[in-house]
């Protein structure tokens, strides 16, 4: 990377698209980021482009009065605060690159704030919940032990939905019980593999090696039909109609499971550094809203359950 400042002035932007390949590496060698993000980022930096291009503006010369009107527009179009602050990280990384490859001068991102998201309660399901998507799976059909065998992983060792997509034979330790995964960041960390899991995999190993299975696709656990990689949105509908299959009225995904892995944990008494290195959390704060969200169930259940709590108790009482 070039160094801005030791250089007289900003360098003449490059054509566009050679201008987003080298940020498109950038993110992917040096900021070590998943092909997700770097879709995310890509949708991101296209929407800046746009509001450029209809607003006759020029890419090094943006302000940040420039974004606060792409931000605002999109707003107007209904664009939720979630998908606004992701915007916002894609666009600081983009013009973090701007500047140090010497582009820009001046960051108009460094004074955008983010908008506020507050904590919001993601559903959790009860044990007895999981055991009936379990029992949802039609034994008679082909993919029956896959699906239950990926349900049982996702809750049994927290992982996100792409981590489990990845998933591969050669980082299973199944007679150790443990496997390794390869999560955000391009980071690797060892993460328990619950009994139950472990016999369904190895029984889906078995099942599997009789699959006609396409080139490439080898040392990939789950495999869909046709002998190929899963996708995140096949995990997703598993998941889903599984849970409307046992007649449980939430939104429930594959981070439904994960959170109440750590749910469950934690109610457990568990220790929330070894919640924080199984969900592979890089900051521990992150983990800790599991610690919030612990306690503001309990409040739920005091106000709804305890004589004192109730409000309805004390209304014309002076």
């Amino acid at each position: 990377m070039n160094d801005p400042a030791s250089n007289a002035g900003p360098r003449p932007l490059k054509k566009t698209e050679l201008l987003l390949k080298d940020f498109g590496a950038y993110l992917r060698l040096e900021r070590g980021l998943s092909e997700n993000t770097l879709s995310n980022y890509s949708v991101d930096v296209g929407h800046l482009l746009t509001f450029i291009e209809d607003n006759n503006l020029r890419l090094d010369t943006v302000t940040e009065d420039d974004l606060h009107h792409l931000l605002a527009s999109l707003r107007d179009m209904g664009i939720q605060p979630r998908s606004q602050a992701r915007l916002i990280s894609g666009l600081r990384a983009f013009f973090r690159f701007l500047r140090m490859e010497g582009y820009i001068v001046n960051d108009p991102t460094d004074l955008i704030e983010f908008p506020y998201l507050g904590r919001t309660l993601p559903d959790v399901l009860a044990v007895e919940e999981i055991d009936a998507m379990i029992a949802a799976i039609d034994p008679d059909k082909n993919e029956a032990l896959r699906n239950e065998a990926i349900i049982e992983t996702l809750y049994g060792s927290g992982l996100r939905v792409s981590e489990l997509t990845g998933l591969r034979i050669s980082r299973l330790y199944l007679e150790e019980g443990y496997m390794r995964i390869h999560g955000k960041g391009n980071k690797h960390r060892l993460v328990p593999l619950s009994p139950r899991a472990t016999q369904l995999i190895g029984e889906y190993l078995e099942v599997r090696s009789l699959s006609d299975i396409k080139p490439g696709n080898e040392d990939i656990l789950f495999l869909n039909r046709r002998g190929g990689e899963m996708t995140r949105v096949m995990v997703f509908y598993i998941v889903r109609d599984l849970a409307a299959a046992a007649g449980i009225d939430k939104k429930v995904s594959p981070h439904t499971l994960r959170h109440s892995f750590a749910t469950h944990l934690l109610e457990g008494g568990a220790n929330l550094r070894a919640i924080q290195e199984m969900l592979g959390h890089e900051s521990i704060t992150t983990t800790e809203i599991y610690v919030h969200l612990d306690r503001t169930r309990l409040r739920d259940e005091l106000l709804a359950h305890h004589p004192h709590y109730r409000k309805d108790r004390w209304e014309g009482v002076s």
